[in-house]
């Protein structure tokens, strides 16, 4: 058969419902591909011996509130077709003690097309070495202090001088500050994890900072660790088979959370892990369908006139056709 490369009254004749063929038509427009977002980096881990709490990972957003509190994001339109680089961060991996000290690592960044959240800092040391900044600042252990947070991303450290150790800080509030021992051989009270968000995408509580470690020398009352909410890790605490010390609780995975410090009675305890980030992505279902590339783990959901795809490991691509 001959093709036919341009269409004209004669070339049709005879056919009928011909006439919303010819020019003048107005040609077919795909549906527009608007991107709202929630990126989350990997939480800080905590720091061992009297350690601080691991900050949370960065955490930026396009729908409710972004991290520091701060306004939603823009909404990205996107071209069907095209690729768009997607990296989940790792958690930093928690302090190995050594005697008071025991400096763990910050989390890794995740992104999403041009946006980048960043690794949560790791906390602090009582041996002088303050907690890092990042997404959201590592607590500090002793006179330095916590680290900072990232603008639109994350809350500072906490801070305060001596023993026990601050909280990491979250993406709605600072790591708290520790309550000293009274001096007797009573131990203090960590600083609790700055405090998360919840996300209006799915409703899920992420990144916030890990609990400060407790601390106790002599007998007496034993310090109590700092609480962590919003995925990040208690500081260590003790249990009556383990009295001596214990190591701090890891972030949960894929918030972002904050490693939790180690708890500190003359021996060696190592802070917890921070929790991977996540990228969560949410479109028209009507716009395309989503692929998730070789090297990404993720899944999808649909809601209403939406689909909401979470990614969870990996690097690699995502695309809409």
């Amino acid at each position: 058969m001959t093709p036919v490369y341009k269409l004209s009254a004669s070339s049709i004749k005879g056919r009928t419902n011909y006439g919303g063929m010819l020019a003048g038509n107005a040609a077919y427009t795909p549906p527009v591909l608007t991107v709202d977002y929630l990126v989350v980096a990997g939480g800080g881990g905590g720091a061992g011996g009297i350690g601080g709490g691991g900050g949370a990972g960065g955490y930026r957003t396009t729908v409710g509130t972004s991290g520091r509190n701060s306004s939603a994001e823009t909404t990205l339109t996107l071209t069907q077709s095209t690729n768009y680089t997607v990296t989940i961060g790792a958690g930093g991996a928690g302090g190995i003690a050594s005697g008071y000290g025991g400096l763990g690592y910050n989390g890794s960044n995740s992104v999403f097309s041009t946006i980048t959240s960043t690794g949560g800092g790791t906390g602090g040391t009582y041996n002088d070495i303050a907690g890092a900044s990042g997404g959201s600042g590592g607590g500090g252990s002793s006179t330095p202090g916590g680290g900072a947070g990232t603008a639109n991303q994350g809350f500072d450290g906490g801070s305060g001088s001596s023993y026990p150790a601050c909280g990491g800080g979250g993406a709605s509030g600072n790591g708290g500050s520790r309550t000293q021992g009274d001096g007797n051989g009573n131990g203090g009270i960590g600083g609790a994890g700055g405090t998360g968000l919840t996300s209006s995408i799915d409703s899920i509580a992420r990144a916030g900072g890990g609990g400060g470690g407790g601390y106790n020398i002599g007998g007496g009352t034993p310090g109590t660790a700092g609480s962590a909410t919003s995925g990040g890790g208690a500081g260590g605490t003790p249990t009556s088979s383990n009295p001596g010390g214990a190591n701090g609780n890891a972030g949960t995975v894929n918030t972002g959370g904050g490693g939790g410090g180690a708890w500190y009675k003359g021996g060696s305890y190592n802070g917890g892990n921070g929790g991977s980030g996540v990228v969560v992505l949410k479109y028209p279902t009507a716009a395309g369908t989503i692929t998730i590339g070789a090297g990404l783990t993720g899944s999808t959901t649909t809601s209403g006139a939406n689909t909401i795809a979470t990614i969870t490991a990996g690097t690699g691509n995502v695309s809409w056709a």
